[in-house]
């Protein structure tokens, strides 16, 4: 758990330099899910990092909130798909590393363009029914923002993957109640979460997603659900800006980059663990 932990700070450490390096991206939902994406791809899920496109027999991950692409391309860089180094082109002219992720670059471990939100569910369910047509026994699974449920195509997905019992997927839903316009239950209120899930006939398990400890347990009792007949929704209740202080709990981070004196400031925060790019 410790050496989890460890590279979730070196993960944050790139989440912030990435962004001021750019002066543009998305820090926030990026820091708050360091935790949970460090988890599925150094503890959780099957994959190879030499990466091919149809990911037979290996577990499957889609960003639907493509936004937090920056925790993303540090976690696909730090668990082998490309070199660390590549992520100080992020957001740069030619750089493969767009800030919202897309597949005509072709940099592994992207396998469909996501930013758009509301879309990647649907995706998830296609990879999905996919593996099952296949006898492919291997998990999908997807991460949302608690405001991209306010997009209708969610939960039209919901709707259908609880009918055709896509007891195969694990959508996890980033619930930090902040969104770029301020606080969700000001936007739109969507009410309890958990609740809505589970009137629609999934299984659904909450999971504190900054307590690496809880994230572990969470997934395993996720996985252990599986098969039996409902699509596994996770509620992971995070901190925008879990682990830089001033950022913590404010939407005004959502999209922003920190200047030079905030950037040195988060770094003292951050330890250099896996060393830096």
């Amino acid at each position: 758990m410790a050496t989890l932990q460890e590279i979730a700070s070196q993960v944050r450490r790139d989440i912030v330099r990435m962004v001021h390096g750019s002066q543009s991206g998305h820090p926030g939902g990026s820091l708050g899910c360091a935790d949970f994406l460090t988890a599925l791809y150094f503890k959780v899920m099957e994959h190879d990092p030499s990466f091919n496109m149809e990911g037979k027999n290996e577990n499957l991950f889609f960003l639907s909130n493509g936004h937090i692409s920056p925790v993303f391309y540090s976690v696909l860089a730090r668990s082998g798909y490309f070199e660390a180094k590549e992520l100080s082109t992020f957001r740069k002219i030619n750089s493969r590393l767009q800030g919202h992720p897309a597949t005509h670059e072709h940099l592994p471990g992207i396998r469909v363009a996501s930013g758009s939100l509301g879309q990647g569910l649907s995706v998830a369910i296609g990879a999905a029914l996919s593996k099952k047509l296949n006898n492919d026994d291997k998990l999908v699974y997807s991460l949302h923002g608690d405001g991209e449920l306010n997009e209708g195509q969610i939960w039209e997905a919901v709707m259908f993957a609880a009918h055709h019992k896509v007891d195969n997927l694990i959508a996890t839903v980033d619930w930090n109640g902040q969104q770029i316009d301020g606080p969700t239950e000001k936007v739109l209120n969507m009410g309890n979460l958990h609740e809505k899930f589970a009137a629609f006939g999934w299984h659904v398990l909450e999971m504190q997603g900054n307590d690496m400890d809880d994230v572990i347990a969470v997934l395993d009792k996720a996985k252990a659900a599986s098969g039996q007949g409902k699509p596994i929704a996770i509620m992971m209740h995070t901190i925008m800006g879990k682990g830089v202080d001033f950022m913590e709990n404010d939407h005004g981070w959502h999209g922003i980059a920190p200047n030079d004196e905030q950037l040195a400031k988060a770094l003292e925060q951050l330890p250099e663990t896996l060393g830096d790019y």
